[in-house]
């Protein structure tokens, strides 16, 4: 397959795409080059090969999720510019 300018201006419109008329030839360039390369790859040959899943066979170690506490409700506020009894103060952000 190769790209010409009217397969480029088809792409263009259908990706609502716009460029300028000088950018055009270095677009069916770049187009050629890619499909060159993806023809390339389809010489390979594959046969007797599995695809692949995953690209390595390593699974992901974490560590357990064990909630607990690390600051107390007051060691949180304590800081805070404007606070009531239990929470933080913050201007008002949504009119009704």
């Amino acid at each position: 397959m190769t790209v010409n300018t009217t397969v480029v201006d088809e792409l263009a419109h259908l990706a609502r795409l716009s460029y300028k008329n000088e950018a055009k030839e270095e677009i069916v360039s770049d187009l050629n080059k890619i499909i060159a390369f993806v023809e390339k790859l389809n010489e390979i040959d594959t046969d007797g090969i599995e695809p692949l899943i995953y690209m390595v066979d390593e699974t992901n170690v974490v560590r357990p999720d064990i909630a607990h506490l690390e600051i107390s409700q007051g060691d949180g506020l304590k800081n805070a510019p404007k606070k009531d009894s239990d929470y933080f103060r913050v201007p008002k952000v949504i009119e009704q």
